[in-house]
């Protein structure tokens, strides 16, 4: 309660300084351990062991700077980033919008962190127990955006749990093209070479694709040995159904509003990869029965965000109580056996 009471103030506040409050909070406060997780959910992901598939997505914490009190929130796995090369500002203020109507959020944050270095002395003090991986980025003004993912998989090796390649934020100029099969294939190709860790490789993908581009990025992730999929990023759409002022703002929107689209991307990838290529799914998940049904499209575990700024975070354990009741309620006793059973 005093937790969700802490989130409904911050959402007085100027979005950006709530986050930023919020990070401090994470980052400082003595919060208690979480319970154990029910054995149902218990689950593995690309060779990664999770307590539960409910994971927090990338862009809460980019700086990998609130592992401490993040950990204690029952996350099965957490995403930190987007980290590039160098720091970098980011965008101009203002430039993250709640849609509190819509429960939905619209950023143009432009990868704002502080580079690697500082990222990295943040993961060699991260908390033993939890599950970290690092998204990565590419700087603005690079002139090898693919050498900066490199850079970024090079300088993190043995620090994060499993790294993910962040081509389909709508933030970064041209950013999105690396989604084209010959740009994707340089891109995942000297990615491949680089790798210096057992730790897995993900691809995080835009909602804003055709099943045809999502089949080939599979069949490109498979050919360059990419361990999963991670579907999806915000969008450029921006639905007739968005009620809140802030709706014509430029960014990605994610939330609530993201579901369908982000769903149907899911569905259109785990038809394309055939269970060759294990999917996360993120966009719009706000209960446990949205993560029940990601799971049973063909999702092995799960990301939320924007969901947590609305519900507070105990989302996250009323999210595991409930997905737990549905997978024995169907007679599934584990997350593994629910994958795919919608298809």
């Amino acid at each position: 309660m005093i937790r969700n009471l802490g989130a409904a103030a911050l959402r007085l506040l100027e979005p950006e300084t709530a986050h930023g409050l919020a990070i401090a909070a994470l980052k400082h406060a003595p919060l208690p351990r979480p319970a154990s997780d029910d054995p149902v959910l218990a689950t593995r992901l690309a060779g990664l062991s999770l307590p539960n598939p409910i994971g927090l997505a990338a862009g809460l914490d980019k700086n990998a700077e609130a592992l401490a009190g993040l950990s204690r929130l029952g996350f099965g796995f957490l995403e930190c980033g987007s980290v590039t090369p160098l720091a970098q500002p980011g965008n101009p203020r203002p430039r993250l919008f709640r849609l509190t109507s819509d429960r939905a959020i619209i950023n143009r944050m432009g990868f704002n962190n502080d580079g690697l270095d500082a990222f990295a002395g943040h993961l060699s003090h991260r908390p033993a127990q939890a599950i970290v991986g690092a998204n990565l980025g590419a700087n603005k003004d690079t002139e090898d955006r693919a050498a900066d993912y490199v850079t970024g998989l090079r300088r993190l090796a043995g620090l994060a749990d499993y790294f993910t390649v962040n081509i389909s934020s709508p933030n970064t100029p041209g950013l999105r093209a690396l989604q084209g099969r010959a740009a994707l294939d340089d891109l995942l190709g000297r990615v491949a070479e680089a790798r210096n860790t057992p730790a897995p490789v993900f691809l995080k993908i835009a909602p804003d694709l055709t099943a045809a581009e999502i089949a080939m990025i599979v069949e490109a992730a498979l050919a360059h040995r990419i361990d999963a999929l991670i579907v999806s990023n915000t969008t450029l759409d921006r639905p007739q159904t968005l009620r809140s002022g802030d709706r014509a703002e430029a960014g990605g929107l994610s939330g609530a509003p993201l579901k369908t689209l982000a769903l149907a991307a899911l569905r259109h990838a785990a038809e394309a990869a055939e269970d060759r290529l294990p999917l996360i799914g993120v966009g719009g998940i706000a209960s446990g029965g949205d993560a029940y049904e990601r799971i049973r499209a063909g999702a092995s575990a799960i990301q939320i965000y924007s969901a947590l700024i609305y519900e507070g975070p105990a989302l996250v354990g009323a999210i595991k109580r409930d997905l737990a009741a549905r997978l024995r309620a169907d007679g599934f006793s584990t997350v593994t056996e629910a994958v795919g059973r919608a298809r």
